[in-house]
């Protein structure tokens, strides 16, 4: 129409829009509390955090962050910038939690309610808890959902050091083990183990992607190497 008024020719151009926005679910429940090789798994959930927050600073993506334990304990909208990442850097780092427990519905619930355009949402967290598979399956139906895992070697194998009392830093039980008995050793890494294949088969089933951590090895290798996956897939 334009062209015809105009006596020459006009084109629209589009521009397919390139910009992401990222969404860090950040687990900070008391179950992080605990490392066997230098550094608590917080802690290591906060370096992740961070790392792929400088990502969103070079890549130019809004980044959004909500913290949660058993309740939702701070959040920040998606925005851009270096002075809006640098703080949600600050918080991940310095965070304090008022909840104890973990319940991985909540900060799902949530971002299902408050985001309503699709996002690259990274759930980081050990994932001690039940019964958040229907808010997870919904929220892959909506969002481009990557399951980030943090673990520490103790918590899939205990050595014989003899009896034992562990906690759990949650409801706060003890429980005294014998590490000396090696049948009960090896089942209870074997149903570790189970619990493991069987978490990240069901993710797999509905589309999740998962990143390994573990505590005692490279935090930056598996997230290069799943990028770097990612990137041929696409």
């Amino acid at each position: 129409n334009v062209t015809a008024r105009m006596n020459q020719p006009f084109i629209k151009e589009f521009k397919e829009e390139r910009e992401l926005t990222l969404m860090l679910l950040v687990d900070v429940s008391s179950s992080g509390n605990f490392g066997s090789t230098g550094k608590l798994k917080n802690e290591v959930s906060a370096e992740i955090a961070s790392i792929l927050a400088f990502a969103a600073i070079k890549n130019n993506d809004k980044i959004g962050l909500i913290v949660f334990s058993d309740k939702i304990e701070h959040t920040i909208p998606p925005k851009k910038g270096k002075a809006h990442i640098w703080n949600i850097i600050r918080t991940i780092l310095d965070f304090k939690p008022e909840g104890k427990g973990t319940n991985l519905s909540l900060p799902l619930e949530y971002l299902l309610n408050v985001q309503k355009r699709k996002t690259t949402t990274f759930l980081i967290s050990d994932y001690q808890d039940d019964g958040y598979e229907t808010k997870l399956k919904l929220v892959k139906q909506k969002h481009d959902l990557v399951a980030i895992s943090i673990t520490d070697p103790r918590e899939e194998s205990l050595p014989d050091v003899g009896l034992i009392q562990l906690e759990d830093t949650e409801s706060e039980e003890t429980l005294l083990v014998d590490t000396s008995d090696s049948e009960m050793i090896r089942q209870y890494s074997e149903q570790m183990q189970v619990k493991k294949e069987n978490r990240r088969t069901y993710f797999q089933s509905i589309g999740i992607d998962t990143i390994e951590i573990k505590t005692n090895k490279s935090l930056a290798d598996p997230i290069i190497r799943y990028f770097k996956l990612r990137e041929k897939k696409h």
